[in-house]
């Protein structure tokens, strides 16, 4: 049976078990669109800009571990992806994104709206394709869910063609495909386990290191499982947090350049490194010389490029993180490193995350997240990008039932509300809260509208500290106060060098409460701790209308601790913030 490339798109979706869809449309992708209209079994969400499409369908592959479709026009379309498409790969996310073109005799003569979108996000994406025939439009799409999926997923880009969707072929698309080339390992090699085993029977000091790739591998029970039978204490990248509840006892905390002083300081003292799905960027090593000196490190990942790519490790075993999980649950001993796991325990204690002094009199970032974790049990929580991230990936308490999205690898900006209508569309039962800043959120704030036209009772925290804080916390640090353009209540008027906030500054724009409410959701200013948590619980029982809580916070409120550039994890700056 002939049918238009259009009609086969739809058909391949369908295929796929594509339930859900983030659109814009276009008049290079028209007939795409048009092959959509009236199909039943395809939910096409229609943001408000590209770049909250792509945010929204990374959240929703986050969330329900599906792959995220998104679909836009040619040129501009396609370009607003290139964020979110940089955004989720650097975070292996699955998603398929079909962008429209120019027909195939226009490609090169600088038609209306054409980019070369393949060549602009090649060194982004996982793979990227412009269909050049319309015999070959099967084999791609199919080619390009199975990229998205497996091995260690990411973005898969589809150009097609105005021409190539309105010609005539075969109906047929295929049920499996084989990609020369590309056969990516998951198993396990028995003689690395073996080395594993045996260097843990000499260690004193072990510890598991876990990146986002647990996650990615759904290996979370797995991964408690062998912490338990093991012993041996867990240690989390930003992205790995969620791989072992918050509250086990063998969790140590997060690490990094604001990770925990006991996390930071295990990984500087501990004898052996056992690393699953990390990549050991910049961001949880310090100085690289320093890193782990003591340790005999090994390394897990299902990516071969990835190790021993920043640091050298012992042990490398390429495999699917469950895979090798489960096979180091099933010959796995149980060890004794009691006196090893007391030392950690005295760090934590000697030195928590957070000291709570001052904290009942005011509105600070860990009394809004210690509520949250009281409000909500079944929950996705997504993050912005700033200290707003980073105050949420140290408070916030994660469970088998709840689960945390951030831009980690990128650290995009204006990531939080796309994603939490995302992850709400593909978790319709679960709460969803996004927790944002007041830079961040205004640059998808549009979103807004799409959360209110599709009924979406998504709850966002904006922690207003009237400043772009991560930025000016280390304008504050490192560069002598000089506040050099992030103060978001500068006006014209206002003198050419300020670093002193005070009850003097212009009011802020926008007024979140009036700008919520045009938009036709509910919204609440807080400025009393005892006001948290009754707002939390009166949103979380708002239905089919989103709800905007703008908590006022200090605005010289900063991130500790900190290991200030170029030095190691073990140099840290304390101080608990919050404190008076």
């Amino acid at each position: 049976m002939q049918i238009t490339g259009a009609e086969l798109f739809v058909k391949a979706l369908l295929a796929e078990q594509v339930d859900t869809i983030f659109a814009y449309p276009g008049g290079q992708a028209i007939d795409l669109f048009n092959a959509l209209y009236g199909v039943e079994e395809i939910k096409v969400v229609l943001p408000r800009h590209e770049q909250g499409l792509v945010h929204a369908a990374d959240g929703y592959a986050r969330s329900t571990g599906k792959v995220g479709v998104c679909l836009v026009t040619s040129g501009p379309g396609a370009t607003n992806l290139v964020t979110g498409i940089a955004t989720a790969n650097y975070d292996s996310v699955p998603l398929v994104c079909f962008t429209g073109q120019v027909p195939t005799h226009l490609i090169g003569n600088d038609a209306f709206q054409e980019v070369d979108i393949v060549g602009i996000t090649r060194s982004i994406c996982k793979y990227a394709i412009t269909v050049r025939k319309r015999e070959d439009l099967a084999s791609i799409i199919k080619k390009a869910f199975f990229i998205a999926r497996s091995g260690k997923p990411g973005v898969v880009v589809v150009d097609l063609p105005k021409d190539i969707q309105q010609a005539l072929g075969s109906d047929c698309y295929p049920e499996q495909i084989e990609v020369r080339g590309y056969k990516p390992n998951t198993n396990v090699h028995i003689g690395q386990i073996k080395k594993v085993l045996a260097l843990l029977k000499t260690a004193k000091r072990p510890v598991f290191l876990i990146g986002g790739g647990v996650n990615i591998a759904h290996a979370q029970q797995e991964m408690t499982q062998l912490a338990e039978k093991t012993c041996i204490p867990v240690i989390t990248t930003i992205m790995g947090k969620g791989a072992l509840p918050t509250n086990h006892p063998l969790y140590v905390g997060n690490l990094g350049i604001h990770g925990s002083y006991a996390a930071n300081t295990a990984i500087s003292e501990c004898d052996v490194l056992f690393s699953i799905g990390v990549r050991f960027n910049d961001r949880i090593t310090g100085k690289v010389s320093e890193f782990a000196k003591k340790a005999t490190i090994i390394h897990v990942d299902i990516d071969p490029a990835s190790i021993s790519r920043n640091i050298v490790v012992d042990i490398p075993i390429v495999a699917d993180a469950k895979n090798a999980i489960a096979a180091l649950l099933e010959k796995a001993p149980k060890y004794d490193f009691a006196d090893w796991k007391k030392q950690i325990d005295s760090w934590k204690a000697e030195h928590p995350i957070y000291s709570i002094d001052g904290a009942k009199s005011k509105v600070t970032p860990y009394s809004i997240i210690q509520e949250i974790n009281r409000v909500f049990e079944d929950a996705v929580i997504t993050t912005d990008v700033g200290q707003n991230q980073l105050w949420t990936t140290q408070f916030l308490e994660l469970t088998d039932k709840k689960q945390m999205l951030t831009s980690g690898g990128l650290g995009t900006m204006g990531y939080g509300l796309p994603a939490a209508i995302g992850a709400k569309i593909g978790n319709p039962n679960k709460d969803v809260i996004a927790i944002c800043g007041d830079g961040g959120i205004q640059m998808n704030i549009q979103e807004m509208a799409t959360a209110v036209v599709y009924e979406l009772p998504i709850i966002i925290c904006i922690l207003n500290n009237g400043y772009l804080g991560n930025v000016r916390q280390w304008q504050e640090m490192f560069y002598k106060k000089r506040y050099s353009c992030t103060c978001l209540r500068y006006r014209k008027s206002c003198a050419a060098f300020c670093n002193t906030p005070s009850a003097c500054c212009p009011d802020y724009i926008p007024d979140f409460v009036q700008l919520t409410e045009s938009y036709g959701a509910k919204a609440f200013r807080v400025q009393r701790p005892e006001d948290i948590k009754t707002t939390l619980e009166e949103a979380k029982g708002t239905k089919k209308v989103p709800t905007v809580i703008e908590f006022i916070i200090d605005p010289e409120e900063n991130v500790l601790p900190i290991v200030p550039p170029g030095n190691p994890l073990s140099d840290m700056i304390m101080g608990g913030t919050g404190n008076d």
